[in-house]
């Protein structure tokens, strides 16, 4: 999504098509399970899927660490 909102952006046409998210949760969950995934082309050459095409996008979860965790837990046991 954020390699088309980019392209968008700058007015370039250069997206190619690529694996679904959806699919490798899929294959995770599979692995997860257990269970040996190759995956192949239609003239059987294996496909590797890479981390390369997830984008390095830092996520505001709203955790701020100013202090040590464990201060907090020690004033709540007193």
């Amino acid at each position: 999504r954020v390699k088309a909102y980019e392209a968008i952006v700058k007015g370039e046409n250069t997206l190619e098509a690529g694996i679904p998210e959806s699919f490798r949760v899929l294959v995770k969950e599979l692995e997860g399970l257990a269970l040996g995934v190759e995956i192949q082309s239609e003239d059987e050459h294996q496909i590797v899927l890479g981390e390369e095409d997830v984008p390095d996008i830092p996520l505001d979860l709203g955790i701020h660490l100013e202090r040590d965790e464990r201060d907090d837990v020690d004033e709540t046991v007193r």
